[in-house]
């Protein structure tokens, strides 16, 4: 079993070793680009005045110029790539040692209405979400998310494999995380398809004939000329006539280049990653119809992207005064540009939205791979159709630290309602939420923290953390009702795993304890499965009146006038609270 730490620390000092050789050969390029420029203007010099000497060596000498700028953008990208590698295998070190609170948090993805992302720290600060995250695009952020979010049973095998196989590639994944971190686009991706998707032609068929027979007729003049057979004036008069041309399009294309140009980024950076996804050997089923996506039409998507990324850049030449007066004069070269884009999204508007999505779900599921590998210890939950919705043993939170974790055997059949009772500070409430992220984590096709997990398939939903609403006029009783309402709405139509943490805590004791009964009175009698954390005891009544209902506690000891947990799961009703204790304790009564 490979221990992450050690491939991290490993593979980031050969990175740092690599980055230091490109930062030698950079400033040694830099060095003999320089004396290639100073060379060729001596040599200029030497020659000037004698043809066709000195046109040779300035031809040759802004050759090799020309081909080392190259050479240094290309070693630049390079540099660029692995400094984001070396950051990328940092990163991963801190997190394993326990040092995640310096990434994106995801808070933006709380939503108090939804079944259980408000209650299970699944986002915000120290959350599940930051610790797992590592996509570098926004439409990854948005699809790893809602991965968590989608509350989906289906296909939870083969998202296994998919994760399976995806964690032992972990240096084609932190390619694809570096490529991925050097995007920067001006556009969302949602916009560009929004926009590709609805373009409809604006500017003539015709004009694409009208183009090359006019470069034709240019090319013609300029021959003529050249040869002495007709007047310059010809070629003037020519000129101005594709001037008056592009001009009556002028108001249509600048339109459509200031659409063109916010995609133009995009293009060009998202055609590296549909390379890598592309030219790589999967076989884990997901995996390969993700990859068929981007293989559907003629051409390799990552092809098409470049194609289009250079078409783009083309017609962003307009910008150069000389180039636009002359280009579209003789050549109506804006009319060209703008056909060529036309045609473009004629061919493959109804697949570019597709393609985008395939890098967004590879930027996602990198994160929930990466999250399998730096685990190696946690297991896979086997898949069954069996009674026991959770059959588990040794079952723990994925962000405790593993040395002071306390784990607890868990097991629970289909239709049985646990109501947990405990002291103040016991582990009710972790242990809630240990449940519910393991049920979040199985169906995402996650490995969960546990020595043994026995599942079958069942949403969650969820009510642990209500608030009052000052913008909405709620008091915090409404808002619990009103969650409440919408548990009871949703498990009419489907099986859940309802997970609750003192429920009516917004109303006196008396009404509480009655209105509680009746509540898990009407849970019992649907088909749905669930936890009941309560201090209220006299709910463990219940286990006399239900077969299906089963009491179960976490206790605190006094010794020596000290607290002391052992936050283990037992059979039972508590019997010690803590509060008076406490109060004394801290010395506020």
């Amino acid at each position: 079993m490979k221990n992450p730490l050690e491939f991290y620390t490993k593979n980031k000092a050969e990175l740092e070793e690599k980055a230091k050789e490109l930062k030698s050969k950079s400033a040694n390029l830099s060095v003999f680009r320089f004396a290639v420029f100073l060379a060729t203007c001596f040599l200029v010099y030497l020659t000037f005045g004698k043809y066709p000497d000195v046109f040779i060596v300035a031809f040759l000498g802004l050759l090799l110029f020309g081909f080392l700028v190259t050479k240094h953008v290309n070693l630049k990208r390079k540099r660029n790539i692995l400094a984001k590698k070396i950051k990328i295998n940092a990163v991963e070190i801190q997190v394993l040692k326990g040092d995640f609170h310096q990434l994106e948090t995801g808070e933006e993805f709380i939503n108090p209405a939804h079944f259980y992302s408000n209650d299970i720290d699944l986002f915000g600060l120290g959350s599940f979400f930051q610790s797992i995250n590592r996509t570098k695009t926004k439409d990854g952020k948005v699809v790893l998310a809602n991965s968590l979010t989608e509350n989906k049973t289906n296909n939870i095998v083969e998202k296994q494999e998919t994760l399976k196989e995806l964690s032992g590639k972990v240096k084609w994944r932190q390619h694809f995380s570096a490529l991925a971190s050097l995007v920067s686009v001006n556009s969302t991706t949602n916009a560009i398809v929004g926009w590709i998707s609805n373009y409809s032609s604006v500017f003539p068929k015709f004009l694409k004939t009208l183009q090359i027979v006019f470069t034709i007729v240019s090319l013609s003049l300029i021959g003529l000329i050249s040869f002495g057979q007709i007047s310059f004036t010809y070629i003037v008069i020519w000129f101005f006539v594709g001037l008056f041309i592009t001009g009556r399009f002028v108001m249509k294309i600048n339109h459509l280049y200031t659409e063109a140009s916010k995609a133009r980024d995009t293009f060009k950076q998202y055609h590296y990653l549909l390379n890598e996804i592309e030219n790589e050997g999967f076989t884990s089923k997901i995996l390969k119809e993700k990859q068929q996506i981007i293989n559907s039409e003629s051409k390799k998507a990552s092809v098409i992207f470049k194609e289009f990324a250079r078409i783009l850049d083309t017609f962003d030449q307009r910008n150069n005064i000389v180039i636009a007066i002359f280009g579209n004069g003789l050549f109506l070269s804006e009319i060209y540009n703008v056909c060529k884009v036309e045609k473009w999204i004629s061919e493959y508007k109804h697949t570019v939205g597709n393609w985008f999505e395939v890098v967004a779900y590879f930027d996602a599921t990198n994160s929930l791979a990466n999250f399998k590998y730096n685990h190696p210890k946690f297991i896979f939950p086997e898949i069954t159709s069996e009674k026991n919705v959770i059959e588990s043993t040794n079952l723990g939170h994925p962000l405790l630290n593993s040395e002071k974790r306390v784990d607890n055997d868990f097991n629970i059949n289909k239709e049985e309602f646990f109501i947990v009772t405990g002291a103040n500070m016991a582990g009710k409430s972790t242990f809630l939420r240990t449940v519910s992220l393991s049920i979040v984590m199985a169906n995402c096709g996650l490995p969960v923290c546990a020595e043994s997990f026995k599942y079958s398939p069942i949403k969650l939903i969820t009510s642990m953390r209500t608030t009052d609403s000052l913008t909405e006029d709620e008091s915090y009783f409404y808002s619990e009702l009103k969650r409440l309402k919408f548990i009871v709405d949703e498990i009419e139509n489907e099986d859940y795993f309802i997970i609750l943490d003192e429920i009516l805590k917004g109303t006196n004791s008396k009404d509480k304890a009655i209105g509680s009964k009746k509540f898990v009175e009407k849970l019992t009698k649907s088909k749905s499965t669930g936890i009941i954390a309560t201090h209220d005891v006299s709910l463990c009544e219940l286990e006399n009146e239900f077969e299906d209902v089963k009491n179960y506690y976490f206790d605190a000891e006094i010794i020596n006038n000290e607290l002391h947990f052992d936050y283990t799961l037992k059979n039972g009703v508590c019997k010690n609270m803590n509060a008076s204790f406490l109060l004394q304790k801290m010395e506020i009564i």
